[in-house]
């Protein structure tokens, strides 16, 4: 088993950025809550992004939207916070030419430098810290006075700083008060599109047959539906296991839930599980996925499209729909 190193607010010294400008390239999920936490940290933060709808937001935040070369330039620290897609044109174009030597490029998802699509020059610093959630709940936490994981790597360290820049900048945005583990961008971009490719697809397969399954014994659509997930009783049970850990909220459920999930679970087949997630590890490593995900892009995503149009018109989601309606749960996403 791989050790890793675990960080803590004690290990990273913010005054590595005192005399440092913090460029944030983006103002999105991820762009505006660590923005705000830097600035609330004490660090001096500029922001550049495109002319879209987030620059009224830039401004009502308190920064002056400035233009993403204009940023750059101004920036010792480099936050790379935008689309994966776009990130390497934007930098090749926008970035790259106002560069100083010695400055640091930070990103918070390893995609582009695990499948070189991002090649920073060698004059660089290059650091990743990836949060382990969304944006909102970066801010939402860190304006709380808790914190939340990350992944830290030191990718290029051509100044012989990188990992304190790297350690300062996740002091600055809340996550060393809960604890920063040392990894690789490549480690980073495993764990995250192994959930997305592997984990969510599971957990959504187990959801549609269980609907099917239920719905054909004569269920009522809107009964199981409020009973997967849409009664939120599944994200309080998520929200207990971050808490407490699985077996920790498990007293929280009747000792009927408790005895059917453990001797059930003790009971299933996982191997056909582990071979979804070894042939799903297997497209990342090779890069098949990257490339499957680039052509798609170049196409203007018609996979993308008729998967959106495919599920939407499904049994299960016209009952999610029809429930959430009826029921009041949320608001319909036309996404």
């Amino acid at each position: 088993m791989t050790e890793s190193t675990t960080y803590y607010d004690s290990d990273a010294d913010l005054s590595v950025l005192d005399d440092a400008t913090v460029a944030m390239i983006g103002y999105g999920n991820q762009g505006r809550s660590q923005a705000l936490n830097l600035r609330d940290s004490g660090v001096e933060v500029v922001v550049g992004n495109r002319d879209d709808e987030y620059r009224e937001r830039i401004e009502d935040d308190g920064f002056e939207a400035l233009s993403i070369a204009d940023a750059a330039e101004r920036g010792d620290v480099i936050c790379l916070l935008i689309p994966d897609e776009v990130a390497p044109e934007v930098f090749d174009t926008e970035i790259e030419p106002g560069l100083d030597e010695g400055n640091a490029i930070y990103v918070s998802h390893g995609y582009n430098l695990t499948y070189d699509l991002l090649q920073p020059p060698e004059t660089a610093d290059v650091v990743l810290v990836a949060p382990r959630m969304g944006g909102w709940a970066v801010r939402e936490l860190y304006e709380s006075g808790d914190g939340f994981p990350s992944v830290l790597a030191v990718e290029q360290d051509y100044t012989g700083d990188a990992k304190a820049t790297a350690l300062a900048m996740a002091k600055g945005i809340g996550s060393t008060r809960a604890g920063v583990i040392e990894g690789t961008a490549d480690m980073e971009t495993k764990i995250d599109l192994l959930s997305e490719q592997a984990l969510l697809p599971i957990m959504m397969a187990a959801m549609t047959t269980k609907f099917e399954v239920e719905v054909a014994h004569g269920i009522p659509p809107k009964i199981v539906m409020s009973e997967l997930y849409l009664s939120y009783e599944m994200a309080e049970i998520f929200e207990e296991m971050a808490e407490r850990g699985y077996l920790g909220q498990l007293p929280f459920h009747s000792r009927t839930s408790q005895y059917g999930q453990l001797s059930r679970f003790d009971q299933f087949d996982p191997e056909p599980l582990r071979e979804f997630y070894e042939e799903q590890l297997q497209g990342i490593d090779n890069g098949s996925f990257a490339r499957e995900w680039s052509a798609e892009q170049e196409l203007d995503r018609p996979g993308l499209k008729r998967l959106y149009k495919k599920y939407r018109n499904s049994a299960f989601f016209e009952a999610e729909r029809e429930t959430m309606e009826r029921l009041d749960f949320g608001a319909e996403d036309d996404a």
